[in-house]
């Protein structure tokens, strides 16, 4: 039987124009309290990454002269450097989502067994990207991924296979396998998280990061739950949908599959146990001060301030971040990840962190804003 043709890729709207309000530090709140010296060195780390760029070189050299003990010091040299921004969504709107990630611990195996059994995929060779600026400049920082097919009028792109094409065998993935692991729930969430380590059967760690995604939208299992009636929305975390998992294994796939988005993993170089995974600019994560952000809204490296709350609470979060990672369900202007760090504690704040939040970009003084 002739097999159907893949339905076309969606067509991509034009990226929205995130707007930036210009203020005075006086109103970004606990500014003055903050205490930045353990971020500092998140702020040295995202200079190491940034120096050679015209639009940061000057401001990063004066990093130096600055000690790495003495907050005063660090709180003078961003007000003398820096503009706070606040940021709106297109709408006006000042108030956006803020959620949680972390690095997660899994038990696995270089080799398929009886107990790991669900595999990490490479990043297929059939996979292709596509930079949509390069045919029409409206379309800054916009790529979609797909397929090459062959149809009676010729090539074309097509979407590449959804998650349960991936997961059934229909997608060509077998032999790029880099790790196994047991449980496909736990390997969900590392999709989700992005990057994550593996414990070995000698005892040994093995950090996978994100390598390339399938181009599928993200499609949240927790809401489709809170659809159907299974959760409620304070239900809906992470650790409310493994407990979901517990009580209906039977119907494991069929949650998971609700979300068509696929992650595939590289292997990373093994680093200090204490040092965070690498994120998209290309340094290491600090715990409680990196975020993932909305890149044409929030420029890799950038200071960024956040004020949201807590977990599951109305105690004031207050800080100066690092956007140094970005993912596939981060969008938007006023949208950011916070990294919790690594481990199960850093995972409870993270699977719990659905929280309004503002953001304020804290721009190089006389520099010309993102997109202008």
């Amino acid at each position: 039987m002739a097999q159907p043709e893949p339905p076309p890729i969606a067509p991509i709207a034009p990226v929205a124009v995130p707007r930036y309000e210009k203020g005075a530090w006086s109103e970004l709140p606990g500014w003055g309290s903050d205490g930045q010296i353990d971020a500092w060195s998140g702020w040295v780390r995202s200079c190491n990454a940034l120096r050679q760029q015209t639009l940061w070189r000057r401001v990063c050299s004066d990093t130096v002269n600055i000690p790495a003990n003495d907050a005063a010091a660090q709180q003078r040299f961003f007000e003398a450097h820096f503009t706070p921004y606040r940021l709106a969504n297109p709408d006006g709107s000042q108030t956006g989502l803020v959620t949680g990630y972390y690095e997660p611990l899994l038990q696995g195996s270089r080799k398929r067994t009886a107990r790991f059994r669900f595999p990490l995929y490479a990043p297929p060779p059939d996979l292709v990207a596509v930079d949509l600026a390069e045919l029409n400049p409206e379309f800054r920082d916009k790529r979609v991924r797909g397929r090459v097919v062959s149809t009676p009028q010729g090539s074309k792109v097509v979407p590449y296979y959804a998650r349960a094409e991936i997961t059934n065998g229909t997608a060509p993935v077998k032999g790029l396998e880099i790790a196994w692991v047991e449980d496909p729930v736990e390997l969900f969430f590392l999709q989700v998280q992005g990057s994550g380590r593996i414990r070995l059967p000698d005892g040994t760690l093995m950090r996978v990061g994100y390598a390339d995604h399938n181009g599928h939208p993200y499609r949240s299992i927790g809401r489709w739950l809170v659809d159907l009636g299974e959760l409620t929305l304070d239900q809906a975390s992470m650790q409310g949908i493994k407990a979901w998992v517990k009580r209906n294994p039977e119907r494991a796939n069929e949650l998971l599959n609700q979300n068509p988005a696929y992650v595939f993993f590289r292997e990373l170089p093994a680093t200090a146990a204490d040092e965070g995974p690498t994120g998209s600019l290309g340094v290491p994560l600090t715990a409680g001060r990196s975020i993932a952000v909305d890149s044409r809204s929030i420029p890799l490296g950038a200071p960024v301030f956040l004020t949201t709350t807590w977990p599951l609470s109305t105690r004031p979060l207050q800080r100066l971040m690092l956007a140094q990672d970005t993912g596939s369900a981060i969008r938007g202007s006023v949208r950011v990840d916070f990294f919790w760090g690594f481990g199960p504690d850093a995972g409870e704040q993270a699977g719990r962190m659905k929280q309004p939040g503002s953001l304020w970009l804290l721009w190089p003084n006389g520099e010309t804003l993102p997109g202008d």
